[in-house]
């Protein structure tokens, strides 16, 4: 029985406003059919048994699915050409293909909230997977279960497959060869889901880039620059270069370069330096008092002694270490000027060999 008899226009012919606007009714009707199951399963799967719950969700939703199916091909006229092609309503006849298909269908979208839920549970429970991660392999899960349910169903109503997968064959070469770089990028994203480099919010340095990593796709990374750059990495080239983390450990060492004078006593150089960065910790929250402020003596420069001092940063961010940096630098030079260090200029001393035909003369007039 179609939709027309049922509704009493068997003699009535729409136009094609008409089937348009009864198509967007009818899609209307499925989407706020499976957006209001989905909501239902939600609510009452901890309510009953999960699995029976995601069983008649997904009845409700293929059948559903069926419905409006079947009145979109009987608006426009094609219900006779899918039931000559199909079978749908001889039972007596292809009944078992008919129940097999249903039943692989229901199962599929059965394992397949099973799988999401299970996703779910790691990424916010457990802290196995993050939020991209989930997402990322939901979606290779979903695409592989409904890949392997649509090649079951087509071997249940004895379809052919070979000339579809000798053409899925030779389109996935061609495809290869066309898009190279779209694949490394999309095996790229995958090596990234897997080896966690780093996650959103991390304040990297790619090469020469430095940024925070704001979003992760299968395709590319998008990292935002601290003076407004936005850039966009591809994956591939990601997972192909050198890769600094400054947030995986949850501290950073900011170290600022002191020279002063070869007359001055290092010992009394080291504890003013000391107390200056002690007392820029002490202005900070997120600067760390252990490990404690460190001056290092670094090299023997060409015009002076070359100290290193160095503070910790908790929860590192550009911000928080361009603002210690700031005032290290501030408060280091004044302590040098307080305690009379001198940090000299780039110097050079001339002289000459007795062998030489240059002579330095002083002439003082």
């Amino acid at each position: 029985m179609s939709l027309a008899s049922l509704l009493g226009l068997e003699g009535f012919a729409p136009s094609v406003e008409v089937q348009l606007l009864g198509s967007v009714v009818l899609a209307g009707i499925a989407f706020g059919t499976v957006v209001l199951v989905r909501r239902l399963r939600r609510r009452h799967s901890e309510s009953y048994a999960p699995t029976l719950v995601d069983l008649v969700s997904s009845l409700l939703i293929v059948g559903t699915l069926v419905a409006v199916t079947l009145a979109l091909a009987d608006l426009w006229g094609h219900r006779s050409t899918i039931v000559e092609e199909v079978g749908l309503f001889q039972l007596d006849e292809q009944s078992p293909e008919i129940v097999i298909s249903l039943f692989v269908v229901v199962v599929t979208q059965v394992i397949s909230d099973i799988a999401a839920r299970l996703l779910a549970d790691l990424a916010d429970n457990q802290n196995v997977l993050t939020q991209h991660q989930r997402e990322i392999a939901l979606r290779v899960t979903q695409i592989a279960l409904w890949g392997v349910a649509g090649l079951v169903v087509l071997g249940v109503w004895s379809v052919d497959l070979t000339g579809l997968l000798v053409g899925a064959g030779f389109l996935g070469i061609v495809v290869g060869f066309a898009a190279r770089k779209t694949l490394g990028s999309l095996l790229g994203g995958f090596v990234l889901m897997f080896s966690r480099p780093f996650e959103v919010g991390d304040w990297v340095v790619l090469e020469e880039q430095s940024g925070v990593v704001s979003d992760i796709t299968l395709m590319s990374t998008r990292i935002q620059g601290f003076d407004g750059e936005y850039v966009v990495v591809p994956n591939d080239v990601v997972s192909n270069k050198t890769i600094t983390n400054r947030s995986r450990q949850g501290q950073y060492r900011v170290p600022v370069e002191v020279s002063v004078d070869y007359e001055t006593d290092i010992e009394h150089a080291r504890s003013v330096l000391a107390e200056a960065a002690e007392t820029v910790v002490s202005q900070y929250g997120f600067a760390r008092e252990t490990p404690e402020p460190e001056v290092l003596a670094q090299q023997l420069g060409e015009s002076a002694i070359v100290l290193e001092v160095a503070v910790w940063v908790d929860s590192p961010t550009a911000r928080r270490v361009m603002r210690v940096e700031d005032e290290l630098v501030c408060t280091l030079k004044n302590a040098c000027t307080a305690a009379d260090i001198e940090i000299p200029y780039p110097q050079r001393a001339l002289s000459t060999r007795s062998d030489a035909s240059v002579r330095v003369t002083d002439d003082t007039a």
